[in-house]
């Protein structure tokens, strides 16, 4: 006697929603559950994931991230109004285009100084409304 699985999914597109009904032979689950865990181990990473300390990371950091975040967007749109490229930025500052890079990412903890050499290349104020 071969033994089976039904397997009752949902599939939801704009406003109905449509039943699919599947028999698998357990055996037949058990190949595919096979071949799954095959292409998993072929297909696995050199190097451990570092997901979960980098989520840790930014759940730690969120209060000056969300800054350094708005920040990079106000520099970007101002840098786009402005004709500049993160080169001309960076000559602008006196310092390097990496730097710049890290900065429009929105991941930079920047300094007072920084910002306000932002302010001066830019034209713009970065830390209050005046």
């Amino acid at each position: 006697m071969i033994q089976t699985v039904f397997i009752l999914t949902y599939f939801t597109t704009d406003s109905c929603i449509l039943d699919c009904c599947y028999y698998f032979c357990i055996a037949e689950l058990n190949k595919m559950k096979q071949k799954t865990h095959e292409f998993l181990e072929t297909h696995q990473s050199e190097t451990p994931s570092t997901w979960r300390e980098e989520a840790e990371w930014r759940r730690d950091n969120w209060s000056w991230l969300r800054h350094s975040q708005r920040l990079a967007v106000k520099i970007l749109l101002q840098m786009k109004q402005l004709g500049l490229t993160q080169n001309a930025l960076a000559e602008r500052m006196n310092c390097s285009q990496q730097y710049v890079s890290k900065i429009l990412k929105g991941k930079e903890n920047m300094s007072l100084e920084t910002l306000t050499k932002l302010e001066n290349a830019l034209g713009i104020c970065l830390i209050l409304d005046e």
